[in-house]
């Protein structure tokens, strides 16, 4: 059973749900080690008093929040645990909308599963089963640690997942980049090409089909290396540049065989993932040709 991160209570209205929250998710990101270059081991990070010059140990590390310049106030864990503010403890919900209202894609941060106490059941799948039936996505805030969120509770599986937003003025303008959509033209036989493409790939999303193959080179060249043996080392692939109209045609021709993308990025004349770029006459594709391996002497 995981430990929960927090304990409280969902409120809406006069109804008030005892629940805890869990992280959803956990990393699994490729992590390294600093080491000294001479003894290929570890190097200790000291942390030291800027006045006395003395070494101190992480528990003896305190958290401090600066008021004025140089002058601070010191936060403990209770301080954090017991802030004056109600979503410490509560996260109130203050509006229903519907889900597609909230941009998943900038506002989404970090997901939870929300259990609730035993004297919370019931009001917790009423809650639930009411977001079901409504389409509805439950809006509030929720503190956590060292700061309070924007979040969202909606139904998934047999529960409640709770996610975490990022701040309206935390999400940069779109329009700081350059974006000169009006100025494309695209021609219609492009846009059927396109959309062709797009729905013979098209299918049930399934993460199962996904899996983290960046973890999994850096473990096979650590292997290679520690047991003396060669890694093989895969080319960047070249970009060459070809008719937009081509790549399309060729790309659906590779994806109607059953291969989608990767059997496309095999061919000459069926180059995967293309990027408009500026070209003379007909619109023009950069395309990444076969990428090349070569095999490097493990040292």
């Amino acid at each position: 059973m995981p430990r929960s991160m927090w304990k409280g209570a969902v409120s809406f209205g006069m109804v008030a749900i005892p629940v805890r929250l869990y992280l959803a998710t956990e990393s699994k990101s490729v992590s390294f080690r600093s080491l000294c270059p001479c003894h290929k081991q570890p190097i200790n990070m000291k942390r030291h008093c800027s006045v006395s010059g003395d070494t101190l140990e992480w528990k003896e590390v305190l958290k401090g929040f600066e008021i004025t310049k140089d002058q601070f106030v010191i936060i403990d864990e209770d301080d954090l645990d017991n802030l004056p503010i109600p979503s410490a403890h509560t996260i109130d919900i203050t509006e229903f909308v519907d889900g597609a209202a909230i941009p998943a894609e900038l506002y989404m941060k970090q997901a939870y599963y929300l259990e609730p106490e035993k004297v919370g059941v019931k009001p917790y799948y009423l809650l639930k089963k009411a977001l079901e039936e409504e389409g509805k996505v439950a809006v509030g805030k929720i503190a956590l640690r060292d700061r309070e969120h924007m979040a969202t509770l909606r139904p998934y599986d047999r529960g409640i997942v709770v996610n975490s937003l990022h701040w309206p003025d935390e999400i940069r303008a779109i329009e700081d980049l350059n974006l000169p959509e009006d100025e494309v033209k695209i021609d219609k036989r492009e846009m059927a090409m396109a959309r062709m493409l797009i729905e013979n790939l098209s299918d049930e999303f399934d993460p199962a089909r996904y899996q983290d193959e960046y973890r999994e080179a850096i473990l096979k060249v650590a292997r290679a290396k520690a047991e003396g043996n060669e890694v093989e080392v895969v080319e960047a692939p070249q970009p060459k540049v070809m008719d937009l109209m081509a790549a399309l045609k060729a790309s659906v021709e590779a994806s109607k065989r059953g291969g989608g993308a990767d059997r496309a990025a095999e061919d000459d004349e069926a180059p995967a993932k293309p990027r408009v770029v500026k070209g003379k006459g007909k619109a023009a594709t950069a395309t990444a040709e076969k990428p090349r391996k070569r095999v490097a002497k493990a040292s």
